[in-house]
């Protein structure tokens, strides 16, 4: 489990270093930072993946994600990491050194793109020299063999993160087992519910254990959770929200289709026929109900379109869910923040409130503005 997350000069996160547990709500006003955060995490998965470069260029190069504000401390660098129980991870983005020059010496087409300067992974919460599993700087990168030792190697891109080069088996067997973790790492950020969704359309179906980013294979994500998943809790989930309902997955010579069934009604309403929030309810109980929990779920701004009566059943469900993963929901709704609170009361279980504020340009987490409230950190020197 994640236990500290940590972010410098990316955007209004100028020095923010956020504690986390099993299950996090993150509110604030609008601009206070929330959107960058979540944005911060996925930057993190996009290293696992070798894609966070091409992340922060899509987002306008470095010097676009870059924190802003204070001329007189004009940031250069972009770091982020996470520590947990287990592994610990750091990645130091700056700018190319000859201007994204070609090796002859003409401009480059990829001047935006970052390089990345240092990157170190660890066990344990803190990251200490003895703790090291990889140590890189530069293109010199050393990681820790199975006996202990240190496996040297030269040569690594400055746009490729070790995370996605160095996970040999053999050579980083604890890397590698890092990289597949935050690999597990799940998103979901506005989910599309319009007329044209493709969550709306019959699809083929086939055992669906996680729900597609964009929803498309709801149908089969919601049968997978029927036949393989708790089909118990799909049904408490349907009712808690939509007394009296039922969820059945047609099948149309192989090709699904959600039908909702509703005391009083005739005949099922299918996926054209549904509201936004009805649709979008469904959407979350198939991502928060998945029968294969991942390491870390991370939901942005889920009450968009829902009716305020299904903040609470969405609460249950966030509950339920937290019971098997880690969970970080970002929110504009403070009913739903409160609605949550009063689960976990209800259940008898913690829920870790982080309030964003903003002051200066710098966001923060509200009572914890000095050093000795955050959580203990320290980034690897370049």
């Amino acid at each position: 489990m994640i236990r500290t997350l940590a972010v410098e000069n990316y955007r209004s996160l100028h020095k923010l270093v956020v504690p986390l547990d099993r299950l996090n709500v993150v509110t604030g006003a609008n601009g206070t930072g929330k959107s960058s955060l979540y944005r911060a995490l996925r930057l993190l998965a996009d290293s696992a993946q070798g894609g966070a470069v091409a992340a922060l260029a899509r987002e306008g190069g470095l010097p676009s994600a870059l924190w802003a504000g204070d001329r007189k401390a004009e940031a250069t660098a972009l770091r982020l990491g996470f520590a947990g129980d287990e592994f610990g991870y750091a990645v130091d983005f700056g700018l190319p050194q000859s201007g994204g020059a070609q090796p002859g010496g003409a401009p480059s087409l990829f001047a935006l793109d970052p390089e990345i300067k240092r990157e170190c992974t660890w066990a344990g919460p803190v990251l200490r020299p003895a703790a090291l599993l990889c140590d890189r700087a530069g293109p010199a990168v050393r990681t820790r063999t199975a006996d202990g030792g240190w496996h040297r190697s030269q040569g690594i891109r400055p746009y490729d993160s070790v995370l996605s080069e160095y996970a040999d088996p053999r050579l980083a067997p604890d890397l590698l087992r890092l990289r597949e973790l935050i690999r597990s790492w799940r998103f979901y950020d506005h989910v599309r519910t319009d007329a044209g969704a493709p969550a709306r359309a019959a699809r083929p179906g086939t055992r669906t254990p996680v729900l597609a980013h964009d929803g498309a294979d709801l149908a089969a994500a919601l049968q997978t959770i029927r036949e393989t998943g708790d089909d118990e809790a799909l049904d408490a989930a349907v009712a808690a929200a939509f007394p009296g309902s039922r969820v059945r997955i047609a099948d149309h010579g192989g090709r699904f289709e959600i039908q909702l069934h509703q005391r009083g009604l005739r005949r099922p309403l299918g996926p054209a026929e549904l509201s936004d929030g009805t649709l979008r309810y469904l959407l979350w109980t198939a991502a928060l109900l998945t029968p294969r929990p991942p390491a870390l779920l991370v939901l942005n701004e889920p009450e968009a379109s829902l009716h305020p009566d299904l903040l609470r059943p969405l609460a249950e469900l966030v509950l339920t869910a937290a019971e098997h993963t880690q969970i970080v929901l970002v929110t504009h709704a403070r009913e739903l923040a409160d609605a949550i609170a009063g689960e976990a009361r209800r259940r008898r279980t913690d829920v870790n409130s982080v309030e964003l504020l903003k002051e200066s340009g710098r966001t923060h987490v509200a009572g914890r503005q000095g050093l000795l409230d955050e959580p203990l950190w320290y980034w690897p020197k370049r």
